[in-house]
């Protein structure tokens, strides 16, 4: 008889980000970006009046407190939202967490009545540019060399906006 429980599909839960979820947050940015953010600087982010974030973890696990799979952080000022920073881990890629986290923010800053939200990201960034255009983003702009990885190489940074109404 096979066991169905490990050969099941991974579930996951989006809740809102406290302050109690900093450092992990700060640890998983760690991993996926060159230029992490501290847990400080999130803290700082998270206690603005305009900022909001989620957190996703893993429910079906063996583990007792299983690591967070992903977050985003974004606010909402004078009906325009922007995305500061999102991540998804390395292990739990292609779950379409990240598509799940920007809708998430995406229906926060409608909420709060955003009318349209904003972010940057690498234009090397293939897997994310590819998210952003199914969800409806489109090129605003252009930063031209604006990351530097570790060898530092430059790359731009795109603008892309998106209307929430």
């Amino acid at each position: 008889m096979r066991d169905t429980y490990f050969s099941r599909q991974p579930e996951f839960e989006i809740v809102p980000m406290t302050a109690e979820h900093c450092a992990e947050v700060a640890e998983l940015h760690t991993l996926r970006f060159a230029r992490p953010w501290n847990d400080g600087e999130f803290l700082s982010l998270l206690l603005q009046p305009s900022s909001f974030g989620f957190v996703m973890r893993q429910t079906n696990t063996l583990i007792f407190r299983a690591p967070l799979a992903g977050f985003v952080l974004a606010r909402e000022v004078a009906g325009e939202a922007e995305i500061l920073t999102i991540a998804v881990s390395e292990k739990c890629a292609r779950f379409g967490l990240g598509w799940r986290l920007m809708q998430a923010a995406m229906r926060e800053a409608r909420s709060r009545g955003g009318e349209t939200m904003f972010l940057e990201v690498d234009d090397g960034n293939a897997p994310a540019l590819g998210l952003y255009r199914k969800l409806g983003f489109e090129k605003a702009g252009e930063r031209p060399a604006y990351y530097a990885d570790e060898n530092g190489r430059r790359s731009s940074a795109l603008v892309m906006r998106r209307d929430l109404r």
